[in-house]
């Protein structure tokens, strides 16, 4: 199985970190960016706890810029139900990966061509994370 660098919803990248490390380096990268972090889910953990089956290991960082999350939720006031924007960092084949959600694609649902410039900029920001942390 290939690991993919680009996914059609996101961009993923490998990184020569361990899995915690990832994780720390992750939320600093989006912290650095200007998000916050406001949640961490544990999958491995859940799926253990609510199925018994075994999985590797993966978390999702729920990542919020708050002034671009302000401005888009002025301009479409029901795009909470398309936030936070996700990073996912797994293990996988042997490898750490750290990805994030393309949010211009995930935007375009919307139908707002006014939402195009902060999705645009959204994704900016979290290409430069994935690369920060890939980088290290």
């Amino acid at each position: 199985m290939t690991l993919p660098d680009e996914c059609q919803y996101g961009y993923v990248r490998g990184v020569n970190l361990g899995f915690e490390a990832a994780i720390a380096r992750t939320e600093a990268a989006l912290k650095a960016e200007g998000f916050g972090v406001l949640c961490q889910i544990d999958i491995r953990a859940k799926l253990k706890e609510k199925l018994g089956v075994e999985f590797p290991p993966y978390v999702i960082l729920g990542a919020c810029n708050p002034p671009i999350a302000h401005m888009a939720l002025q301009a479409e006031i029901n795009l909470g139900l398309l936030l936070p924007c996700n990073a996912v960092v797994y293990e996988r084949e042997g490898r750490v990966m750290v990805g994030v959600v393309d949010a211009a694609k995930m935007l375009s649902i919307v139908g707002n061509p006014g939402m195009e410039p902060m999705a645009r900029q959204v994704n900016e920001k979290l290409r430069r994370a994935v690369d920060a942390v890939a980088a290290a």
